[in-house]
């Protein structure tokens, strides 16, 4: 197997999208991906839409494989919570600091889910986890209406206040009353609006990309783009992108059956195409020999250092960020992913999976329409 796909941070990747649209906008800031000016945007974040899962099925979704273009790349790890934080901040995940769905919490001795934002015991404060400035409050700073259309279940979620600060969260649970959320916000002059879908992911992490039930929800978001485009005023533009893409699992490594690997590890983190392993002191090399003979020909197991010196998170990683980062990470490629079946019950039980470092999950289309 080839090495790791490494992310196009700072010239094609979801980070450089939020200071491209400041700069579309007339703010100052490096407009990385050439976006054109614009007054009224739209951004339709399609949760799972890989370019790749797209490219090969066009018949499926024959409105945005018209318009398929330009592919970029989402963050390590391909994830929802780190790629959302990537969109709202427009750092890399060593700036924003969130590197996988489940991470150490530091001097803790805990594990921290951000994606359901939880910690057992602990309260995490949104602010102080994810600190950085969003691009909808620079947005603001420049006149610009910004809101996210999107289900009322996220509203005032840690995960929501981390990475939409600044945001006009607008209730919408059907998919006619997202078009028409996006509709009205469009009609203010100066407007950035998000609309995200996440049936698509939820579908192929229950039935696998490609199913048939994967292919009629893609045929769904395929119309709500149409209708999306269709909704746009006179200049208005609407970019298509996503968090991530997905691989069906054939090869399910179960940690249960190999407790060798779990000696000297304090915690297990990040997901089953991520690895964070964090080691008791002075464990890491043992720990990281073990993992790596045991997944030879199945992932990449690397110290933190390298995976930080890699440029995996970024060119650089905020010193207070790095133990969060296992001491050990392991990343899955092919079909494998790594997963101990009692503990994450309902994970095991997925057909589909991401966050690893290979093109089918790191690759993202980012469409352009224009009225």
């Amino acid at each position: 197997m080839p090495g790791p796909h490494l992310p196009a941070y700072g010239s094609a990747s979801l980070s450089d999208f939020p200071g491209s649209l400041l700069a579309a906008f007339g703010g100052d800031a490096e407009n990385t991906l050439g976006l054109a000016p614009a007054s009224r945007v739209c951004l339709f974040l399609v949760d799972g839409m890989g370019a790749e899962l797209l490219r090969a099925h066009p018949a499926a979704a024959p409105f945005l494989s018209a318009a398929l273009g330009r592919t970029i790349t989402a963050g390590f790890p391909s994830s929802t919570p780190t790629s959302l934080a990537t969109l709202g901040t427009g750092g890399t995940p060593g700036e924003h600091g969130m590197i996988g769905i489940k991470m150490a919490v530091p001097g803790e001795g805990r594990l921290f889910n951000c994606l359901r934002w939880t910690a057992p015991g602990l309260p995490i404060d949104p602010d102080v986890w994810q600190p950085a400035t969003t691009v909808y409050q620079r947005l603001a700073a420049l006149d610009v209406d910004t809101v996210y259309v999107a289900t009322g279940a996220f509203d005032g979620s840690g995960l929501t206040r981390a990475v939409y600060r600044g945001v006009d969260h607008r209730h919408a649970e059907s998919i006619d009353e997202r078009v028409d959320g996006v509709r009205h916000a469009l009609q203010t002059p100066r407007t950035f609006v998000t609309v995200y879908y996440g049936d698509l992911d939820s579908t192929g992490h229950l039935a696998g990309w490609g199913s048939p039930a994967w292919l009629d929800q893609l045929a769904v978001v395929d119309r709500m783009a149409e209708r999306l485009a269709e909704s746009l005023p006179p200049g208005g533009v609407m970019y298509v992108t996503a968090d991530h893409g997905m691989v069906n699992a054939t090869d399910k490594f179960d940690l249960d059956q190999h407790p060798e690997l779990m000696a000297g590890v304090s915690l297990l983190g990040g997901e089953p195409r991520a690895r964070h392993v964090y080691t008791e002191d002075g464990a890491a090399s043992a720990v990281e020999a073990a993992w790596r003979e045991a997944l030879d020909g199945r992932a990449w197991v690397v110290s933190r250092e390298e995976a930080v010196d890699s440029g995996w998170f970024g060119g650089s990683v905020r010193r207070e960020w790095l133990p969060r980062i296992g001491d050990v990470v392991a990343v899955p490629y092919g079909g494998c992913v790594v997963i101990p079946a009692e503990a994450e019950k309902l994970e095991w039980g997925f057909t589909g999976y991401h966050g690893s470092l290979t093109v089918e999950e790191l690759n993202v289309p980012l469409l352009e329409i224009h009225r």
